[in-house]
């Protein structure tokens, strides 16, 4: 099945306008949803929509309302709120460009993908494109989705363009506020470099798939069990990691210290292997 645009519009900078569709770059992970059920019953619980001192109503008698003051409301229906014209609703407007690495990741929201409605868009989506890569710059614009308008980022990505949107400054806390009980002191020599050696030791290329949801996966299991239980409960000891309290520097680096050596140990043990399954599949080919 073809994915459905997310937003189908256009991009326009200055006199130029691309048609362009956009579609949403992330897609639901693994997950396990529960219903509130009745024990007594067993039966799942359902919600209904209901007036004070009336009792259930229709769905088809619902409407949006914003409070005004107390208990009075201005009531709107979807025909009202449709209605209201604003030009971000289908152009997306190109109004400043940026240096890529001046914007803050905490203003960074949810990523989508930029690709031509057809083939007359693509020659100018190409042009912008590869401007934007030439100049090592990210566009910036608003664009209304779902009932607001949202700051964008337009950035190349690979024959496409990646579409980010933006949290506004209103949206962001200061994290000054969090961190000024936090000293000036400088570390350590010795323990910076231990860490620094650590960290060199556990650096990787980034890979997405190298990760998932342990969770869901203890989740999962958990009903599985359950379900073989018949109806009792299944409670499990799980190892918590050890906490060491205090600020001991002689315990941080004998920890520091027992972490780089255990580090040596497994990326030893992990070449070991690596060489062993080598040769084997190579005396497997002879």
């Amino acid at each position: 099945m073809a994915a459905r645009a997310y937003w189908k519009g256009q991009i326009r900078l200055a006199l130029v306008s691309i048609p362009v569709e956009i579609y949403s770059a992330a897609k639901s992970g693994a997950s396990i949803s529960f219903r509130q059920i009745h024990e007594p019953s067993g039966k799942p619980i359902n919600y209904e929509k209901v007036v004070q001192g009336i009792g259930p109503v229709d769905r088809d008698d619902i409407v949006k309302g914003y409070e005004i003051s107390r208990g009075n409301y201005v009531l709107l229906d979807e025909d009202e709120i449709e209605a209201v014209k604003i030009e971000s609703k289908k152009t997306l407007e190109l109004v400043q460009f940026v240096g890529s690495d001046e914007i803050d990741p905490l203003y960074f929201e949810k990523p989508y993908y930029v690709a031509p409605a057809d083939d007359l868009a693509e020659e100018a989506f190409v042009v912008l494109r590869e401007a934007l890569r030439s100049a090592k710059k990210v566009a910036l614009g608003q664009l209304s989705l779902r009932g607001r308008e949202q700051l964008v980022a337009l950035k190349p990505c690979g024959k496409g363009i990646l579409l980010e949107t933006l949290r506004y400054a209103d949206e962001v806390r200061q994290g000054q506020a969090f961190f000024k009980e936090i000293g000036d002191a400088k570390p350590d020599k010795a323990l910076l470099e231990l860490a620094t050696t650590l960290i060199d030791q556990k650096t990787a290329p980034f890979d997405a798939g190298e990760f998932h949801d342990r969770y869901i996966d203890a989740l999962r299991k958990l009903v599985e069990k359950k379900a073989k239980a018949k109806g009792k409960k299944v409670l499990e000891d799980v190892e918590e990691p050890e906490t060491q309290s205090g600020g001991n520097v002689i315990d941080l680096m004998a920890a520091l210290k027992k972490s780089v050596g255990n580090e040596k140990k497994s990326s030893s043990s992990s070449s070991k292997k690596k060489a062993s399954s080598g040769s084997s599949r190579a005396k497997k080919r002879a």
